[in-house]
């Protein structure tokens, strides 16, 4: 049978090697209409110019004149329609890709009645297509799949995500499909493509991930890598692609509850409602999360990520609005309800470990937490940054940077990357390099205004390097952001190590803060 390709207005019979404008058919060359048999089969994938010429003029060496020449006439046949001089991208020095209407394989006269849709599930949903290998060598499909593979397995790890299986997403497998045609057969919300090529030494794996209702790309990102050792490589592309798309679709659900009716919100929307609040980290934030969580509550007793995010508000509250100990209590308690009902979920357990570090002082269950969130979810930044944090407080330097540039290079667009700034500053201000910890300051100060301890982990090492001025400007923003802060009262409340109070506490005294 012959492929039907439906690009709008057009047809594209890719046997006949004819394009149609309805009935009509369109005057091309039979070197443009390969062109674009190749470029609508990769649809939204990159074609590299080798790939093209050798699909045009098979055999023979032609000047790359000849392929612009063939592309622009495809452009000018689209332009008829609005936007369509654009369905053609041009990749600079890299070939061309095909963005228009997707291109919709049939067979023969008659196309197949479309299945059903099937219902999304009660969380999200994605599915990972089988990545397109460019490397023009096809015993290359075995990484490419192998890869997707690991993507698909990572992805399941994540407890707030439905991750269609292996087997259906690799019936798409060398096809040229359309996200939101994917989404209805799946039944999912989220579809993630890709393509991977290897040449001279080293691995290009391309990623985007795509809203199927809307057909919009949330997330898209470039990564090169020296292929060296195969499975490491695997390994690395892996955490990075898993690691971005997290913190995307978090971004992605919160937009779209937001747009729900306040009257038709479960467990889960309502948590969804409270994360931007929570992630501010200043106490009339977490005074708005908190009814929240405790109506998610109220639904599910048991949610253990709801738990996890209310003993995080008590956390702020606490340490920045009076250091009551009704919130320290609270804070401990439903840090324990995080640990006990969230075994199977790493970020529930990252919330939960982070409290019980920070306020209850039990680094050895704290640490024993986090690692087990870690395994959940090796891909996690979450669990690595507020890792990070309870790692410099409690004077493990190292480890505290370690888990700080891991997040940091998982997720760096993440909207929480204060955390681990503020964990590097901790960490570089003990291991006494101080131009480092300013650094990460002022990085942690600009990735959130409003979150006072960031402004008093650059006072610290101003001081350290002399720089009073600069010091006590950022004191001032921490009293003006916190009134109730006191160096010692800070200190006893998250168990800061002695080996790091002493001489935070000092170059915060000199540079005005209360002591």
């Amino acid at each position: 049978m012959s492929a039907i390709y439906h690009l709008g207005p057009f047809r594209l019979d890719a046997e006949a090697e004819m394009l149609f404008r309805g009935a009509d058919p369109i005057a091309l060359g039979q070197r443009a209409v390969a062109l674009l048999c190749l470029l609508v089969q990769r649809a939204g994938a990159p074609v590299s110019k080798d790939e093209l010429m050798a699909a045009a003029w098979p055999g023979l060496a032609v000047e790359e004149g000849n392929l612009t020449v063939q592309i622009a006439a495809l452009r000018r046949v689209f332009e008829e329609e609005d936007g369509g001089e654009r369905w053609i991208e041009t990749l600079p020095r890299r070939g061309y890709r095909y963005v228009g209407p997707v291109a919709t394989p049939q067979g023969g006269e008659a196309a197949a009645d479309p299945l059903p849709a099937l219902v999304l599930p009660d969380k999200p949903s994605i599915a990972v297509l089988p990545f397109a290998n460019l490397s023009g060598d096809p015993a290359q499909d075995y990484f490419a799949d192998g890869v997707v593979e690991d993507i698909i397995t990572g992805l399941s790890r994540i407890k707030w995500l439905f991750v269609i299986a292996r087997n259906s997403s690799f019936t798409y497998k060398g096809r040229a499909v359309d996200v939101k045609q994917v989404g209805r057969e799946l039944g999912v919300r989220y579809v993630l493509q890709g393509s991977l090529r290897k040449v001279d030494g080293r691995v290009r794996v391309t990623a985007q991930l795509a809203d199927v209702a809307s057909g919009v790309h949330l997330w898209a990102e470039r990564f090169d890598r020296l292929h060296n050792d195969i499975f490491a490589l695997q390994d690395e592309i892996t955490l990075s692609v898993v690691g971005a798309i997290e913190p995307s679709m978090r971004e992605a659900e919160i937009e779209r509850v937001k747009r729900k009716r306040p009257d038709n919100l479960d467990a889960y929307d309502l948590v969804l409602r409270a994360l931007p609040h929570v992630y501010v980290a200043m106490p009339d934030e977490a005074a708005t999360a908190l009814p929240l969580l405790a109506k998610a509550l109220a639904i599910e007793p048991d949610y253990a990520l709801a738990h996890g995010l209310i003993a995080w508000c008590h956390e702020i509250l606490f340490v920045r609005a009076g250091f009551h100990d009704a919130n320290r209590e609270a804070a401990i308690r439903h840090a324990r309800n995080a640990l006990t009902h969230g075994r199977d979920d790493g970020m529930a357990l990252a919330f939960g470990a982070f409290i019980i570090g920070m306020l209850e002082h039990d680094r050895a269950t704290a640490f024993e937490a986090f690692d087990l969130a870690h395994a959940l979810s090796p891909s996690s930044s979450l669990t690595l940054s507020l890792g990070s944090v309870v790692f410099g407080y409690a004077g493990e330097a190292e480890r505290a940077v370690d888990w700080g540039e891991r997040a940091l290079r998982l997720s760096p667009l993440d909207r929480l990357n204060y955390v681990s700034h503020h964990a590097l500053a901790v960490a570089h201000f003990l291991r006494g390099r101080f131009e480092e910890a300013v650094s990460a300051a002022r990085r942690a100060v600009q990735s959130n205004p409003g979150f006072s301890v960031a402004h008093s982990l650059l006072a610290a090492p101003l001081v350290k390097l002399g720089r009073m001025e600069e010091a006590r400007a950022a004191a001032k923003q921490v009293m003006a952001l916190q009134p109730s802060f006191s160096a010692a009262g800070f200190c006893a409340a998250i168990g800061m190590a002695d080996v790091l109070a002493k001489p935070m506490t000092e170059a915060w005294h000199a540079a005005g803060l209360p002591p």
